[in-house]
């Protein structure tokens, strides 16, 4: 694995590459639901990239950074190490359990693994138009099948991204998989860049823009009612958890708090990240946070090379401060 960027004491390594996406547009798409041959590493069909989702002076989707290096989750397999998805197929708005195995260069199981943020292993879900997202811990069985269970509230083609360190290597990997959540397909469109998110009562303000090929700061403050929010829990030992996922492909980054929760870092109101941006383009960013004994997850949609507040150009004639995703 190579290294790409690292937020405070916390390193983390992205890979190599995937290309095409589901559109966010007005066509309306049935997904097969035939289950024959149902192999693992099927992936469900794909569209071509979206027409104006690129932001005037960005280069087009897919294109990198001069110098960078393209980020994680975007193959299957990577460094001899495999994701073999045996639930390639859901039905939506269904209770579902999600089986996989990380295989490694022999193909058998991988049973030991360095425990990263408190867990052996991260699973991320979200669907193409970044409308639906999921942050879940599965459980491994002895023979090294990893089980999740969820509802997926509407049909259409998911990404399953598997964030692990096996305890053979030093750098983390993130391999991803296609899920398709059978039902007619009507993608929604990305929601426009904000400064702020709502979400479960609290009110989330970012501030920072993302940078190309760099590294860039991000200041999530966290509000109640209009008044800072200053008993934030630790949630995988920070205050604050933070994935962002680039819009068209999905590319993964996998980014962290400065601080960690056991350290230094005030209990809110603000948690700050460092993060790069593997290419020019637009990211959705999912911050989850814990109050109460419950995660939330607070989105927004930036495009890397601006800051998250939009330009009066950009700026509709209504409020567009963002609501939750279909979150946790």
């Amino acid at each position: 694995m190579r290294p790409l960027y690292k937020t405070g004491a916390f390193g983390a390594a992205l890979a190599a590459s995937f290309a095409a996406a589901y559109g966010i547009g007005d066509a309306v798409s049935p997904i097969s639901t035939d289950t024959d041959g149902g192999g693992g590493h099927e992936s469900a069909a794909h569209s071509s990239p979206v027409p104006g989702d690129t932001a005037p002076g960005e280069a087009a989707r897919g294109e990198t950074a001069p110098g960078d290096t393209t980020p994680g989750g975007l193959q299957i397999s990577e460094d001899g190490y495999t994701l073999d998805l045996k639930t390639p197929r859901v039905a939506a708005d269904e209770p579902a359990t999600l089986r996989f195995v990380i295989r490694d260069a022999d193909g058998r199981p991988v049973t030991d693994y360095r425990r990263e943020h408190e867990k052996d292993l991260h699973l991320i879900l979200a669907s193409r138009d970044l409308t639906t997202y999921r942050h879940l811990h599965p459980t491994r069985a002895a023979d090294g099948t990893w089980t999740a269970a969820t509802t997926l509230p509407d049909p259409g083609g998911y990404r399953v991204l598997a964030d692990f360190t096996p305890a053979a290597e030093r750098e983390s990997l993130t391999l991803g998989a296609d899920l398709a959540v059978s039902g007619t397909y009507t993608p929604d469109a990305l929601p426009a860049p904000a400064a702020t998110a709502t979400v479960d009562g609290y009110e989330v303000t970012l501030d920072g823009t993302l940078k190309a090929g760099g590294a860039s700061d991000l200041t999530f403050t966290v509000r109640r009612d209009g008044k800072p929010v200053t008993d934030l829990q630790p949630y995988l030992g920070a205050y604050g958890h933070l994935v962002a996922l680039r819009s068209g492909d999905l590319a993964y980054l996998h980014v962290h708090p400065h601080e960690e929760a056991h350290g230094t870092a005030a209990s809110g109101p603000e948690v700050a990240f460092s993060a790069t941006a593997p290419s020019r383009g637009t990211y959705r960013l999912f911050l989850d946070f814990r109050t109460g004994g419950e995660v939330h997850t607070a989105a927004f949609t930036v495009r890397a090379g601006e800051r998250a507040t939009p330009t009066a150009d950009e700026r509709p004639d209504t409020p567009h401060d963002e609501q939750a995703p279909h979150g946790h």
